[in-house]
C-alpha cells in the first residue's frame, strides 16, 4: 500500500502535527535548549515558553494561568487527578472513602479508581450506563453521600463519541458539596468546553493537533492536589520532572490553532461521518450504530457489523489502506471485545464486531466514500466464505 493510498480515519487515537505546532517547537529542540528550572540565561528563555504557554491555555480556556498544571499526556493528568485529589482529601477517620465513576471511562481513569478500589479499600459506586451510552443521572444523585470524595466522568466518550449531561452531573456535585473531574481529553476542540463545571479536568495535545507527551491538568484555585511522583518543585510542587519545553509550546500553538474554526469544522466532520454512515448503513442491513445518535462528537462514528470479528475487519481496512480502529489506542494494539459497549450493556458478540470510525480535518468526501466502497466490499467478501 503507497502512503499517498491511505485514508487516515483514527483521528481519535491520535493527530497529524498542525504546521503550526511543528513551528512553535523547532526554536527549543534548536537554538533554545536550557532547562527551564536554571536561572540563567538559557534557563530563563526556556521558562518564558511554559509560562507563555501556560498563559495562552488559560487565555484559550477562561482559566487562571496557576489553574493549569503540564503533565506527559492526558493519562498523566488523569491519574494526577484522580490519586492526587483523592490522596489530600481522603480522611479515613471520617470515612471519607467513597468514590462515583462508571465502567465505560478511559482506562486512565478506569484503571486509576480500581487501584483505589482493590488496593486502598476505597469504596466506588459504578454508575449503569444506558444502551445509548449515557449514565443514570438519578442514579448519581442518590450515589453521593457525605463520604463522597469524587466523582469522576469524562465529558467525550473516546470510542462512541457520546457526549455526557455535563451541567448536570456538575450541579448535582455542586449541590452536595463533592469534587468533579472529567476526562475532556477527547473533547477539546471539538465541543464548547466550559471549566467553570469541573473542579479538575484532563487534556491530550496529541488528540488536538499537537505533539505526543504533552498534556495538561486543570485545577481550580484553592485546591490541594497530592503529587503521585517525588523529585522536584516543579509545576508548583505538584508535578516534578523537568519539563518539556518544546511539547509544551507546540501544544500550545496547536490549541490555537485548532480552536478558531471549531463550530465551522464540526459541522464539516458531521457531514461527513453521517454519509459514512448512510453509505455502510444502506448498503449492509447488519450493521448497528453505537451510542446516542444526537449527543455525540461530531467526528465520531462507532458501528457493529454483526457476525463479523473486528479484528478481521481492521485487518482487511488495513489492506485497503484505511486506518480505522476497534477502540482505545492505548490497549498496546490488542483488539477485544470494547470495556465501553459492555458498559452500555450490549451483547458481546456486537461488542467484539465493533469498529470506530474518527474523522478529522485533513479527511475529505473523496475518503468517505472510498471509506464506505470499502466497508462493502470487505463484508460482502468476509460473508460469503
Amino acid at each position: 500500500m503507497s502512503k499517498n493510498r491511505m485514508t487516515y480515519l483514527d483521528y481519535n487515537a491520535t493527530t497529524p502535527l498542525c504546521d503550526a505546532a511543528r513551528e512553535a517547537m523547532l526554536p527549543y529542540l534548536d537554538r533554545y535548549f536550557g532547562n527551564p528550572s536554571s536561572v540563567h540565561a538559557a534557563g530563563r528563555a526556556a521558562r518564558a515558553a511554559i509560562d507563555n504557554a501556560r498563559d495562552k491555555l488559560a487565555a484559550l480556556l477562561h482559566v487562571r494561568p496557576h489553574e493549569i498544571i503540564f503533565t506527559s499526556g492526558g493519562t498523566e493528568a488523569c491519574n494526577l487527578a484522580v490519586l492526587g485529589l483523592v490522596g489530600r482529601l481522603s480522611d479515613r477517620s471520617s470515612g471519607g472513602n467513597h468514590l462515583i465513576s462508571n465502567k465505560a471511562e478511559h482506562h486512565a481513569v478506569l484503571n486509576a479508581i480500581e487501584y483505589l478500589e482493590k488496593r486502598e479499600n476505597f469504596e466506588v459506586t459504578w454508575l449503569n450506563i444506558s444502551e445509548k451510552g449515557i449514565i443514570d443521572l438519578d442514579q448519581l444523585a442518590k450515589a453521593i453521600r457525605p463520604e463522597t470524595r469524587l466523582v469522576s466522568i469524562m465529558t467525550g466518550n473516546n470510542e462512541t463519541g457520546v457526549i455526557q449531561p455535563l451541567r448536570e452531573i456538575s450541579h448535582l456535585c455542586r449541590e452536595r458539596g463533592v469534587l468533579l473531574h472529567s476526562d475532556m481529553v477527547q473533547s477539546f476542540g471539538k465541543i464548547d468546553i466550559d471549566l467553570s463545571l469541573v473542579d479538575a479536568a484532563s487534556f491530550a495535545a496529541h488528540k488536538f493537533y499537537g505533539p505526543k507527551g504533552a498534556g495538561f491538568l486543570f485545577l481550580r484555585s484553592g485546591l490541594s492536589l497530592q503529587p503521585i511522583m517525588f523529585g522536584g518543585a516543579h509545576e508548583n510542587e505538584r508535578r516534578p520532572g523537568t519539563e518539556n519545553v518544546a511539547a509544551i509550546a507546540g501544544m500550545a500553538a496547536a490549541a490555537e490553532w485548532a480552536l478558531p474554526d471549531r463550530e465551522a469544522e464540526q459541522a464539516r466532520e458531521a457531514h461527513l461521518r453521517d454519509a459514512l454512515w448512510t453509505s455502510i448503513a444502506q448498503n449492509i442491513p447488519e450493521v448497528k450504530q453505537n451510542g446516542d445518535g444526537t449527543s455525540r462528537l461530531a467526528n465520531t462514528l462507532n458501528v457493529s457489523l454483526l457476525g463479523l470479528d473486528s479484528e478481521m475487519l481492521l485487518i482487511a481496512l488495513d489492506l485497503e489502506g484505511i486506518c480505522a480502529s476497534s477502540g482505545s489506542a492505548c490497549m498496546v494494539g490488542s483488539v477485544v471485545a470494547s470495556h465501553v459497549l459492555l458498559a452500555m450493556g450490549l451483547p458481546i458478540e456486537r461488542a467484539r464486531s465493533a469498529v470506530r470510525f474518527s474523522l478529522g480535518k485533513w479527511t475529505t468526501a473523496d475518503e468517505i466514500e472510498r471509506a464506505g466502497n470499502a466497508v462493502q466490499k470487505i463484508v460482502d467478501r468476509l460473508q460469503t466464505r
